[in-house]
């Protein structure tokens, strides 16, 4: 029911800021391609830390199994 008042994690948080900033690339890249680019730039950055986000994650849960 209110789910913009629910806490998001920061990987959750980085993913909607990445397909905001995706598809504001997307639409800016018929008029001004240099602004375009530098969106996919900063785009690009956050798609790196969301894999390594992503890769710490998978890499706790699976030493926690491993203990469990």
């Amino acid at each position: 029911m209110f789910t913009w008042l629910k806490n998001k994690n920061r990987l959750q948080r980085l993913r909607s800021k990445y397909c905001r900033l995706m598809k504001n690339s997307y639409l800016i890249a018929l008029k001004d391609k240099d602004k375009s680019d530098q969106i996919n730039t900063e785009a690009c950055a956050l798609l790196i830390e969301i894999k390594r986000l992503e890769t710490v994650e998978n890499l706790n849960t699976s030493s926690r199994k491993r203990s469990a």
